[in-house]
C-alpha cells in the first residue's frame, strides 16, 4: 500500500511543480516528443488516480493484481480526460475583448442616449462576449434603440445608425 500511496504523493508533487513552473514542464514533455495530450497536469492525475485508486483498492481486497489493474485503468481514464481538458483550454480563443473592428455590421442597443453631435453608448453581443461601446450618430438615438455598426471611429469607438430609422429622441 506504501508504493500505491507514493504513486499518488508523486502525482500530488507533479501537479504542484507543474502549476507553478508548469512551462518548464510542458518544455520536457515536448522535448521528449509525447504530443498535445500529454501535459504535466496529464501526467499528473494518471498519477493521483493510479496512486490513490490502486491503494483503496488494495485495502478493500487485498489483492495486488486487481489493485494495480484498476489503478491503472482509472489513471489511463482521469490522465485522459485531463489531456484532453488541457488541450481544449489551449485551443480555447484568447479571452480577450473583440476590437470594434470586428463588430462592423453587428446590430447593438443603445443604453445610454447618443446625442447630436456627442458620444452615448451601445452594448453588442461580438464574439461570444457583451461589449459595451462608446457610439457617436448623425441624429440623436435615444436608450433602448436597435442599432448596427456602420464605421469603426477608434478602438473603443462606433459610428452607429438605427436599425429602423426611428431615432427618436
Amino acid at each position: 500500500m506504501t508504493i500505491f500511496l507514493g504513486i499518488g504523493a508523486v502525482g500530488i508533487v507533479l501537479l504542484l511543480i507543474s502549476l507553478v513552473i508548469g512551462d518548464h514542464v510542458e518544455g520536457v514533455l515536448s522535448a521528449i516528443d509525447a504530443g498535445d495530450w500529454l501535459t504535466g497536469a496529464g501526467l499528473a492525475a494518471f498519477l493521483g488516480a493510479l496512486g490513490f485508486v490502486g491503494a483503496i483498492v488494495l485495502d478493500a481486497t487485498g489483492s495486488v493484481p486487481l489493485s494495480v489493474a484498476v489503478g491503472a485503468a482509472s489513471g489511463i481514464a482521469v490522465g485522459a480526460a485531463t489531456g484532453w481538458l488541457t488541450l481544449k483550454l489551449r485551443h480555447a480563443s484568447s479571452g480577450a475583448a473583440p476590437r470594434s473592428q470586428q463588430l462592423l455590421g453587428r446590430t447593438g442597443v443603445v443604453i445610454n442616449a447618443i446625442p447630436e453631435g456627442g458620444y452615448g453608448e451601445i452594448r453588442v453581443q461580438g464574439t461570444g462576449q457583451l461589449t459595451k461601446l462608446n457610439a457617436k450618430a448623425d441624429q440623436p438615438i435615444a436608450s433602448g434603440t436597435e442599432v448596427w455598426i456602420v464605421e469603426t471611429l477608434t478602438a473603443t469607438s462606433v459610428r452607429v445608425q438605427p436599425t429602423r430609422g426611428d431615432a427618436a429622441s
